[in-house]
């Protein structure tokens, strides 16, 4: 993997999103009279601009070391079990969020302006809740 963010830079998150139907087989096991499994949406949690096909993890299996990520493009939809990215924040000791091998920024060096914000106001309001450097 070779992210072209550096991890002092902010990256902007990017904003694709689609609304993936559940697939045919899904639906025939639901049969005639049961509940028919409903579409959901997907939002790609890398960074803006990047080079691949957009990603969202959908469920993790953490005694595999993986988890199921839904890929898109367009209105083509595909499910893959991928590695987690092995990387370290250098500030701490938190792993990449996304897969291995993704090539945009490390999840830590994706920053929402709007959650940023959030995050601001309820530290200013409860300071006391805010986390603090080495806890």
């Amino acid at each position: 993997m070779n992210p072209s963010h550096s991890s002092s830079d902010p990256a902007v998150p990017c904003t694709a999103v689609t609304l993936l139907p559940p697939p045919e087989f899904l639906v025939r096991l639901a049969g005639r009279g049961g509940r028919r499994p409903e579409a959901g949406y997907l939002l790609c949690e890398l960074a803006a601009g990047h080079d691949e096909d957009h990603a969202m993890v959908l469920w993790e299996d953490d005694a595999r070391h993986l988890a199921v990520w839904a890929r898109w493009s367009g209105d083509r939809a595909t499910l893959a079990e991928l590695s987690w990215c092995g990387v370290t924040d250098p500030r701490g000791e938190d792993a990449c969020g996304l897969f291995a091998e993704h090539t945009a920024a490390h999840d830590w060096a994706v920053v929402d302006a709007t959650l940023a914000a959030v995050d601001a106001v309820l530290a200013r309001e409860h300071p006391h809740l805010a986390p603090r450097d080495g806890v």
